[in-house]
């Protein structure tokens, strides 16, 4: 038993494993996370795990999106490979004596890849079968694609080596190249890795060769010649960082096709060459530079640090249609008065009421009910769900809810899920033919992520240099653009308009008003999007003078008249009310200091405060001319969660629990904030006020009626859909049935009463 347990401790593929743990820690815990990342571990509420179990390619989850990914997941393997026999071979210097180093190599420098790919490969059969409903048939495909795409990049790699590495009893022959051997960098690389071989000692007592046969290497440790080895090894080294560097220009190179979406890898292969990458420069930084790697990555961060805050590599993030090369809008407070005086209230609230006489006359009764519908944040999900429900109250009140809706507000993907829903019925009024609702779900639902990765991976990561023209103007490409572009392109490129192409058709109530209210990271503040001038919501209602207390907001259109606010792209105006954390990148505009914006849910996820506003500064208006007021709340998450059990909580966890608790209970917060609003409407609103709440929650209480059988509601019993872009099919599934929970169904009631009464 002894000697069974040394042969397995002593074999080369365990004494990597444990010199890797030793001195290589950072690619260990590569590994480690990619492990932790697929099985859920990291990132499961924005469904990072879903990119790698359920990869999207040119918007199908098939054959070639798992090929894909196993192109990435060889890729990423063999960096891994190369990297650790650039650091580490001349420590095992029974190595350079075989036939064919660098491969044997990587056969037993593999636990940790295999590991990690049968785990991967077990998580994607058994996510494909739960969670997309697949066929054995397609289950295998999938897997068979992903074998086959690492396949291909191990045999591309191995053809390379082949070819050009020598061994050591080819270099005996003299075939190894003369200028090498000669050169003085060289050789000074190899003295001193032929020093380390001498200080420390592995003790290899086997390995497994080409054939997967366990072979032993005692007789190989004291080869006599070590320089000669160290040789190879250096040649080797050199051509591993020739095929690293190769592989990032060609990954580099991709990037001139960002806008092609059939080179728009899956997320989950953007993110394992973007892993690649790092492995690759530790290894090429490692063989140039040796000891001084460190000094210079160091290094090169505070030199590209410095010529970004420079402005020579471009930092920011632009809005389409803005001029940039102009006079820079000045933001300061006196501005913002300015803008906000009296003179601007009284033009801007006259313009508002002349908006509202003409909704009221688009209505059948004589005092309608005026609907405020306000939409909340949650990317991709909160867009499906927003859509969704929006079809179902228009059925239920008879098709003509975009009529009855005074404003919208709100954030992010509800917002993205509202202005999309609106342009289709304004779309319809005019005599265009629209998509079926069907067909409305499967766009909106579509993947909005894997562009924007692949552009981060290609472009944003390292230069910006790429550019495109707007309104006349020139932009810089980036992840931004993309996520425009491909959004826009999902839902049929009905958003591809300007802000402005909207101020006839709100004006005259043809569609409703939209207010758009990202935050403004520099003060906190509103930064009102609209086609009208709203600087009634930003201060006190004026009496005799300017009143007192701070500055709310700021209108867009007012600040940036100057700079082309009315040229503004629609769709960026959409984004930068949903500028998702280091994927939709927060948008920075033409003013001095620079603006830069932040998602609208950061201060009002809901828009209910927005909403709240607008009717107390026209509450004179609302109650002589309507019956009363409702507001329709579409929420992608549920307002009366249970309270959850606070478990056993680590060191970790205790020092960022005042942090986290903060970001935890956002929504909660603003909740509470919402209904003290609401409930003080009563004190100077005359006219009923109700509020309609459709939320998007799992099916812990879906009422059985609605189901068929008993195996039905096990198999739409899931987790809550991601709060990312890109949802699998089993979350767009879940997300669109959610409107049969009972709660749905009893407000979708409360609603048709409400409109239905006279």
């Amino acid at each position: 038993m002894r000697k069974i347990i040394d042969s397995i401790i002593y074999s080369f593929p365990i004494q990597l494993v444990f010199h890797h743990t030793r001195r290589n820690l950072p690619l260990v815990l590569l590994w480690i996370l990619f492990v932790v990342t697929i099985s859920g571990g990291i990132g499961r509420i924005y469904g990072v795990h879903y990119l790698y179990l359920d990869p999207e390619y040119v918007n199908k989850v098939n054959f070639w999106s798992f090929f894909l990914v196993g192109l990435a997941f060889g890729n990423f393997t063999m960096a891994y490979h190369i990297t650790c026999y650039i650091l580490d071979s001349h420590r095992f210097t029974f190595v350079g004596v075989l036939e064919r180093p660098f491969t044997k190599f990587s056969i037993n420098n593999s636990i940790l890849p295999l590991i990690a790919l049968v785990v991967y490969v077990l998580l994607i059969i058994r996510f494909q079968f739960d969670n997309e409903f697949s066929s054995w048939y397609n289950v295998i495909l999938n897997i068979l694609g992903l074998l086959l795409g690492i396949t291909s990049m191990l045999a591309i790699f191995y053809v390379y080596f082949k070819f050009t590495n020598k061994d050591i009893f080819k270099f005996l022959a003299g075939s190894v190249d003369k200028r090498l051997r000669k050169a003085k960098l060289s050789r000074e690389r190899m003295m001193n890795k032929l020093q380390e071989t001498r200080q420390k000692r592995y003790e290899v007592h086997s390995y497994i060769d080409t054939k997967l046969r366990v072979r032993s290497c005692k007789n190989l440790q004291d080869f006599y010649d070590k320089s000669a080895v160290l040789k190879v090894f250096d040649q080797n080294h050199f051509n591993s960082v020739i095929i690293e560097i190769a592989v990032i220009v060609l990954i580099l190179f991709l990037g001139t096709f960002m806008d092609n979406p059939y080179f728009q890898i899956p997320a989950a292969a953007s993110s394992l060459l973007m892993f690649s990458i790092v492995v690759m420069l530790v290894g090429a930084f490692s063989y140039w530079l040796r000891g001084w790697g460190v000094a210079f990555v160091f290094g090169m961060f505070l030199v590209v640090n410095m010529l970004v805050k420079w402005d020579v590599i471009q930092g920011e993030f632009h809005a389409r249609g803005l001029t940039y090369n102009a006079d820079q809008v000045s933001y300061t407070l006196d501005k913002l008065k300015s803008l906000n005086d009296h003179v601007s209230y009284t033009r801007d609230s006259l313009a508002m009421i002349g908006t509202l006489e003409k909704w009221k006359a688009k209505q059948s009764d004589s005092l309608p009910n005026a609907v405020f519908l306000c939409v909340s944040g949650g990317g991709q999900r909160a867009a499906l769900w927003t859509v969704n429900a929006l079809q179902k109250a228009d059925s239920v009140v008879g098709g003509d809810l975009m009529d009855r809706v005074t404003m919208i507000s709100g954030a992010s993907g509800g917002m993205i899920g509202a202005a999309y829903y609106r342009e289709l019925i304004y779309q319809q009024s005019l005599g265009n033919q629209v998509p079926s609702k069907s067909e409305q779900l499967r766009r909106i639902g579509q993947d909005n992520l894997n562009a924007v990765i692949f552009s981060l991976l290609v472009n944003d990561a390292f230069f910006r240099v790429r550019r495109y023209s707007y309104a006349g103007q020139r932009y810089v490409k980036d992840r931004g653009y993309v996520f425009e572009e491909n959004l826009n392109k999902n839902l049929g490129g009905v958003l591809g308009k300007r802000l402005v192409d909207y101020e006839e058709p709100e004006r005259n109530a043809q569609v409703p008003m939209m207010l758009m209210s990202p935050v403004i990271s520099n003060d906190g503040r509103s930064l009102y999007l609209s086609t009208m001038g709203m600087s009634f919501m930003n201060v006190k209602e004026w009496k005799d003078q300017y009143g007192e207390g701070k500055i709310r907001g700021v209108g867009f259109k007012e600040l940036f008249k100057e700079q082309g606010a009315d040229s503004l792209s629609f769709l960026t105006a959409l984004r930068m009310s949903a500028s998702f954390p280091y994927i939709t990148p927060t948008v920075n505009l033409p003013s001095e200091p620079s603006i830069e914006i932040m998602d609208a849910g950061i201060a009002d996820n809901f828009g209910i405060g927005d909403a709240v506003r607008f009717v107390h500064v026209f509450r004179d208006w609302f109650n002589q001319n309507t019956s009363g007021i409702t507001f329709l709340i579409v929420r992608d998450t549920r307002k009366n969660s249970p309270i959850e059990p606070k478990s056993g909580t680590s060191m970790v966890q205790k020092l960022t629990y005042p942090i986290a608790s903060v970001y935890n209970n956002l929504g909660n917060i603003q909740d509470i904030n919402n209904d003290v609003l609401m409930d003080g409407m009563v004190d100077w609103l005359e006219v009923p006020m109700e509020s309609v709440e459709l939320e998007y929650n799992t099916y812990t209480n879906i009422d059985e009626q609605y189901l068929l059988e008993a195996k039905e509601t096990e198999r739409k019993q899931l987790e809550r859909a991601s709060l990312s872009w890109h949802l699998t099919t089993k979350e767009k599934q879940n997300v669109i049935n959610n409107i049969q929970l009972l709660n749905n169904r009893r407000a979708l009631e409360k609603l048709q009463a409400i409109m239905s009464h006279p």
